[in-house]
């Protein structure tokens, strides 16, 4: 066997290790993203069975503002968008605009935990924190622990803007743009549900 053919050899071999370590790393992602679901399942249960446990207080449709909520939900869907598109840059080798795209998704992002913050503010100003019942004590822990996550995913995006502007979209760099991009779109499902059994059925 010639150098030529055993070095195109070992070229292929180490381009498929890598493949395979993607995926690997991909479907263990997934795995975390069970168990991540395992944790929102058991707060929205707790929710569901506190939901009522106003103690006197206020409860959803007393303090709850669908409008500015609303306005947060579209933040949060946008960014899934702008984190879409980022893919799509990604998958055509542009690293300039995977770059813009991921900033655009980190600002959406941004304005969503920022009108989170307010909102929280708000209500423990107004003496509706969590500590006042049982059902907006299981409010700020199911809210509080989406944000957590957000704010997690932010710290991400900002870490993988770094990566990609002085590693360019290398294999790793591709991987772990990927295992983002489904931590990013799973909160905004979340999100949606949380939205749902939260915010509209509780102003009912």
């Amino acid at each position: 066997m010639s150098t030529d053919t055993l070095t195109n050899h070992n070229v292929a071999h180490a381009e498929h290790g890598h493949h395979d370590a993607g995926e690997t790393k991909v479907f263990g992602f997934w795995i975390y993203l069970m168990s991540d679901c395992v944790l929102f399942a058991s707060l929205f249960a707790t929710y569901a069975v506190l939901v009522n446990g106003t103690a006197g207080g206020p409860s959803g449709k007393d303090i709850f503002e669908l409008p500015f909520v609303l306005v947060e939900t579209f933040c949060l869907l946008f960014s899934s968008i702008t984190y879409g598109m980022a893919m799509l840059a990604m998958n055509k080798g542009n690293k300039s605009g995977v770059n813009a795209w991921l900033f655009l998704t980190f600002l959406f992002g941004l304005g969503f935990i920022c009108m989170e913050i307010y909102e929280f503010h708000h209500l423990i100003a107004e003496g509706f924190g969590p500590g006042r019942s049982a059902f907006l004590s299981a409010f700020f822990t199911l809210v509080g622990t989406h944000g957590l996550h957000v704010t997690t995913g932010l710290i991400w995006i900002i870490v993988m803007m770094i990566q990609v502007k002085n590693r360019g979209l290398t294999s790793v760099n591709r991987t772990r743009l990927m295992c983002l991009s489904l931590f990013w779109h799973f909160l905004d499902v979340v999100w949606i549900c949380v939205f749902t059994v939260v915010y509209l059925m509780g102003a009912m």
